[in-house]
């Protein structure tokens, strides 16, 4: 896999509010939903493979909301077939963009990016994810589409054997994997993402990914109770970086980042532009190219 050239910084002059909409709910579908997506700068097609919610990250950040049931746990692949391909030809004809919420998509962004998986949960937590990944790349090809496929993920089961055979699989197949960093320091990282799996273990997984194949590097900085994260530990994730590389983990981007959508905790509220802009600028100080992502405008 080798990621296509990040123009970033020219789409960055884009702005609309379809880039706070990122419901997973789409008609009658249960698994496929389209988002008119920034970091994608067009339309990724997204595949919840977590229509249960669980997940092992309990984000402040995040914008699921768990409070309500989920849809069961079981991903019927037959009904995620005809969902994707039905997706595909509608993005395809142009149909998608006719009617409703996404009739307002700006002409520069009415392209067919990708297929995402991301969705309510960590979709290689999925025992159905490496047969959703065949099946997406399977209808990908037979529309003869030049759309990506992007696993979206928080790097806590890159490891797993399953999980290791479908992302070589991607490689031959326009994969991308994006994978989370949100903190330099174990305290900070358990403060925002809030998990039992240490960050010892996403960083080795990021080490082992990454010399594998380039990688997406998503990182998310916000205000927590109105403050945002101090020097030393923008300085500490710098560090962790530059230890990545060292370690021979290619990384192709850096994604900046902070929110923009309604998040789990009311104490949670975005950085400035120029915040978001100075921890990108370290991030290409050390030699990564990096894209910075704003709040709600």
């Amino acid at each position: 896999m080798e990621p296509s050239a990040y123009t970033g910084r020219e789409a960055m002059a884009i702005s609309t509010p379809l880039f706070t909409q990122h419901s997973r709910e789409w008609q009658a579908n249960r698994y496929v939903y389209p988002v008119i997506s920034r970091r994608s700068r067009g339309l990724s097609i997204g595949v919840n493979l977590n229509p249960d919610k669980a997940c092992n990250f309990d984000c402040v950040y995040c914008s699921v909301d768990r409070k309500t049931p989920g849809k069961g746990r079981e991903v019927d692949l037959p009904t995620l077939r005809a969902e994707l391909d039905h997706m595909l030809g509608l993005a395809a004809s142009g149909a998608l963009f006719a009617d409703g919420p996404l009739s307002e998509t700006p002409a520069e962004l009415k392209r067919i990016n990708d297929v995402a998986f991301s969705g309510d949960g960590e979709p290689t937590a999925c025992p159905a994810f490496g047969d959703a990944a065949r099946l997406a790349a399977e209808l990908i090809a037979a529309r003869s589409l030049e759309a990506k496929i992007v696993v979206i993920t928080n790097a806590t089961l890159l490891a797993k054997p399953e999980v290791a055979q479908a992302l070589a699989f991607l490689d031959a197949h326009r994969g991308e994997v994006w994978a989370k960093l949100d903190a330099g320091t174990e305290a900070y990282y358990q403060l925002v993402d809030r998990t039992k799996v240490p960050l010892a273990r996403v960083l080795d997984n990021l080490r082992a990914c990454g010399r594998l194949r380039p990688i997406v590097i998503q990182s998310l900085f916000m205000r927590l109770q109105g403050e945002p994260p101090t020097p030393a530990e923008i300085a500490a994730y710098i560090g962790r970086l530059r230890d990545l590389l060292a370690d021979g983990c290619r990384i192709a981007l850096v994604q900046v980042y902070t929110t923009a959508r309604q998040t789990a905790e009311s104490f949670v509220s975005p950085l400035t532009n120029a915040e978001v802009d100075a921890i990108a600028h370290q991030v290409r100080a050390i030699g990564v190219e990096a894209e910075a992502y704003y709040g709600p405008a």
